[in-house]
């Protein structure tokens, strides 16, 4: 007969998010951006995609200023909600948790202002590339700052904040060179 003892100590399989977990805590409707990250093809892309609508459409109530605190805002929240999102889905980088993409592309574009279509587009191209193949520095971060806890929020958000910022590194070079 099987040990009962041992099966209390087994860690739990990783949870598949849906609507009823989403609305089960406030940290989870931050993180899994509102229900973009429960979609089941490119949830990555699709929370990038809810950012940028999300952005414009908060650019008719708020000035560059305010779209600054609510950048500078979103980081922490984001901190917060990831890291209890993924503790709650038993995961440390769980794919629904978009958080990290919202915020990381609200920084780009608030940077960016005032741009128009051709340039936020170019901004969504580059960043999701950087943030799906990971190259070099946005590689680095996402395997040095994995964890669990507080650690884990932190390490879910840090890889791409380095996209953004290697995002607008690189559209600030092309726009220097051409």
């Amino acid at each position: 007969m099987p040990d009962a003892s041992h099966a209390l100590t087994d860690p739990l399989p990783p949870r598949r998010p849906d609507t009823g977990f989403l609305l089960a805590h406030p940290a989870h409707l931050v993180a899994l951006g509102f229900g973009s990250g429960l979609s089941p093809v490119a949830p990555g892309t699709c929370g990038t995609v809810w950012a940028w609508g999300a952005f414009l459409l908060l650019q008719n109530w708020l000035d560059a200023g305010q779209m600054g605190w609510l950048v500078a805002l979103s980081l922490p929240l984001g901190w917060w909600a990831c890291s209890v999102t993924a503790r709650h889905l038993r995961s440390a980088d769980p794919s629904s948790i978009v958080w990290d993409e919202v915020a990381s592309f609200w920084t780009v574009l608030w940077v960016l202002l005032p741009a128009g279509w051709a340039a936020q587009f170019a901004a969504f191209l580059v960043f999701r590339l950087f943030d799906m193949a990971k190259p070099g520095p946005m590689g680095w971060a996402d395997r040095r700052f994995k964890g669990t806890g507080w650690r884990g929020g932190f390490g879910i958000m840090v890889d791409d904040l380095v996209a953004a910022f290697c995002t607008l590194l690189v559209l600030a070079l092309w726009r220097r060179l051409w």
